[in-house]
């Protein structure tokens, strides 16, 4: 039995579908491992995999600046249509496709002893090493942080493997030009595979080190059969590139990951190297909701089957902490993290940012995962200049347009249609900075590239907004509420809440970061419109008179003041914090999308909901939304592979618990009746401080805070509100009540 939280989960069965493949990833290559004795295959990806299209050189935003002041005139005079006509008129164009690289098959001859021994297959989330286990058997598998490397050792007496690189999976186009490559080496043997897509000089290309221990190694193309050996050692990366891969030069680089001074490097070396990176980032925060220890125990596809169970809770938020984490690097993660096992990914396994990737981001600063943040970083600095191209070509402005779908590599707008006129969305610069920000407040720093480019959205604002209504106020149009319309109106319209929100928010962060411009920046930010609320009580989804809300909606994108900003919280703006409650309660789920119950959970969080909190993580929970892997599915009954709730849902549970400001800390804001009693250690807060706390059925909590840095904070409990004198370095124990 269990006494503390497991660590990782398991299944009696080899993985039958790529979907509940086990999960290991470093941010850069993954790995997708079924754990099959008789024919194991593990599945490679790497972030930059994506199908370049035929037209690469056209996808760029449209120029459609010269239109913008004629569709301004016609929107505030009462056209709600006329936005539809606002486009250059092409197709709707998808970004470029993430894929699958490659599976490394292992096939070894059946034996009906071994057959019917005992089986078991785990992932261990502090380690990020996939097992299987078979009689004598043994694979095992991790991504190496340390080492940007997917490592496999295979144990067992007498070992019989067929292994090759097999580029066949599902939805692979048929004008893939695959080449393959097999040399004996005096490790065992080198394997290659090339493959170049359809069209175009773009290929990539696989490596794998076979290194044998014991036994022989023949040729049998295009793989090796490795005969009698004790353990196997394979070693694989894979390349995006033009032209042709140094593949000598790529094998003498995974040679000298085995033979580096000062002695040949066994599988425990490599993965003693990588846990300096992996484990040190997981180990940071944990939660224990004192889970029934019989449940603890119990295999992952079991205690899916126990949607009220704490231990499925505490297994799904360390499942959701370590797939994030596996997932950033590079690039943060995709619509479906770092993984799939086929082409044809739904929408694109593009990064989503008009949504889903600050979903799945959310929990970053407070579960104290800093790597997240960084890659997330890296996408938004690598893609600035994109976004410069935005503004100036569809708004005719400077400064910094954000889009709402990206490949990694371009950050141009061009993915937009009629019914999701997404080229007219400018709030997704200041959402994706936000995370940035967050980091920033969290550690007491500021990140240089993070002030500029909050300097560049505040001037695409500047330039921007420059219509007024007739009480004098600033008008966002065209405004673009992701992905929803009003009620009898077209989705080009003005004053969307999330607009407004980010506008105010982005001017007075650069006012904030650049006090050489704050009054003027102030007061641009001062002459947005207030929200609405409308006849229903609820906060309007667009602020301007005659604009009816759609309720029936998976998105909360005018709720974008309440989470993730600190706009509208039930202690400084108490009205509006009623109005936004209001506009959450007549929220309908539409089509049961997974983002949009985790999205109204935090919501419900901030607002101090425990039991729509409760109820959204319900529908989840009870939804089949998680594979065997403890990966997730965008809709119910695990349909259609997707990131969003298993990265997003432990940072349900923290806000839940824990809320924090640079200058306000919440305590059990929402905890939900069904979490009598746990643990939450670790987090982190955006005023400087490390944060454990630990409640207890009888209604009593106790936090330990340990503070960065002296200052005064508000606290905020069940029991209300004082403030909260901090001492760099001072160990800080308060007990509160739950109730």
């Amino acid at each position: 039995m269990n006494a503390t939280p497991v660590h990782g989960t398991w299944e009696p069965e080899p993985a039958a579908r790529w979907e509940d493949a086990f999960l290991s990833g470093n941010g850069h290559h993954g790995a997708l491992v079924y754990g099959d004795p008789d024919a194991d295959r593990v599945i490679v990806t790497h972030h930059t995999l994506v199908r370049p299209h035929g037209d690469d050189g056209h996808r760029r935003p449209p120029a459609l600046a010269a239109e913008l002041p004629a569709l301004q005139d016609r929107l505030i005079a009462g056209d709600t249509t006329a936005a539809e006509g606002f486009t250059d008129g092409r197709p709707l164009q998808w970004v470029r496709p993430f894929h699958p690289a490659f599976q490394l098959r292992l096939n070894r001859p059946t034996c009906d002893v071994t057959h019917a021994a005992p089986y078991r297959r785990a992932v261990d989330f502090a380690t990020g090493e996939t097992t299987a286990t078979r009689a004598d058997w043994t694979s095992r598998v991790f991504v190496s942080r340390a080492d940007d490397v997917i490592v496999q050792h295979v144990t067992a007496p007498h070992l019989t493997l067929d292994l090759s690189l097999d580029p066949r999976l599902p939805g692979a186009p048929a004008g893939l030009g695959i080449g393959h490559g097999t040399v004996l080496t005096p490790e065992g043997a080198l394997l290659t595979l090339r493959a170049r897509y359809p069209g175009s000089d773009l290929a990539y290309t696989g490596v794998t080190l076979v290194a044998v221990t014991g036994g022989t190694t023949k040729l049998v193309p295009p793989g090796v059969l490795v005969e009698g050996a004790t353990e196997v050692l394979l070693l694989t990366r894979v390349h995006r590139h033009t032209g042709e891969l140094d593949t000598v030069t790529e094998s003498r680089d995974l040679r000298d990951l085995l033979h580096g001074a000062p002695h040949a490097a066994s599988y425990d070396d490599l993965l003693a190297r990588h846990l300096t990176h992996h484990r040190t980032a997981y180990d940071r925060v944990t939660l224990d909701l004192a889970a029934d220890p019989a449940e603890r125990a119990l295999p992952g596809s079991e205690l899916l089957a126990r949607p009220h169970s704490a231990a499925l809770l505490e297994r799904l938020f360390a499942a959701g902490r370590y797939h994030l984490l596996s997932a950033s690097g590079l690039l943060p993660p995709r619509l479906t993290g770092l993984w799939t096992g086929d082409w044809n990914t739904a929408w694109s396994g593009a990064f989503t940012t008009n949504a889903n990737l600050n979903l799945q981001t959310a929990s970053a600063a407070a579960a104290a995962l800093p790597e997240v943040t960084g890659a997330h970083a890296a996408l938004v600095h690598r893609q600035l200049p994109h976004w410069r191209d935005n503004a100036r070509e569809i708004f005719g402005t400077r400064g910094a347009v954000a889009p709402s779908h990206t490949d990694g590599e371009s950050g141009h707008t061009y993915h937009f249609s009629r019914e999701y006129p997404l080229h007219l969305w400018t709030a997704g610069a200041d959402w994706l900075l936000k995370p940035l920000v967050d980091h920033d407040e969290t550690y007491g720093t500021r990140d240089p590239r993070t002030t500029a480019a909050l300097a560049e959205v505040a001037l695409f604002y500047e330039d921007f907004l420059t219509r007024t209504d007739e009480d004098g106020h600033l008008v966002v149009v065209p405004s673009y509420s992701p992905e929803n319309r009003p009620k009898g109106g077209s989705w080009g319209a003005l004053n969307a809440a999330m607009d407004l929100s980010a506008a105010r928010h982005a001017l007075l962060t650069a006012a904030d970061r650049h006090p050489e411009h704050a009054d003027r920046l102030r007061a641009l930010a001062g002459r947005l419109p207030a929200h609405r609320t409308n006849a229903d009580g609820a906060l309007a989804e667009w602020a301007w008179p005659g604009l009816a809300d759609t309720y029936d909606h998976r998105h909360l994108s005018h709720l974008y003041g309440v989470w993730p900003l600190d706009e509208i919280n039930p202690y400084d703006t108490p009205d509006l914090a009623e109005a936004a409650h209001r506009a959450l309660e007549l929220r309908g789920a539409e089509n049961d999308s997974a983002h949009g119950h985790l999205h109204h959970a935090l919501v419900a969080a901030r607002l101090r909901d425990g039991d729509r909190v409760a109820h959204a993580l319900g529908r989840v929970l009870g939804g089949d939304y998680f594979h065997a892997s403890l990966m997730s599915a965008h809709y119910p009954h695990r349909d259609v592979y997707n990131a969003d709730a298993a990265h997003a849902l432990p940072a349900v549970l923290i806000e839940m618990l824990v809320q924090s400001t640079p200058g306000r800390l919440v305590l059990l804001p929402a905890l939900p009746a069904s979490c009598r009693q746990g643990e939450l250690r670790g987090v982190r807060t955006r005023f400087g401080a490390s944060l454990d706390l630990a409640w207890t059925p009888e209604g009593r909590a106790t936090a330990v805070l340990r503070p960065d840095r002296t200052h005064r904070i508000e606290l905020r409990t069940p029991s209300g509100a004082e403030p909260l004198d901090l001492v760099a370095g001072e160990d800080r124990v308060i007990s509160v009540k739950t109730r």
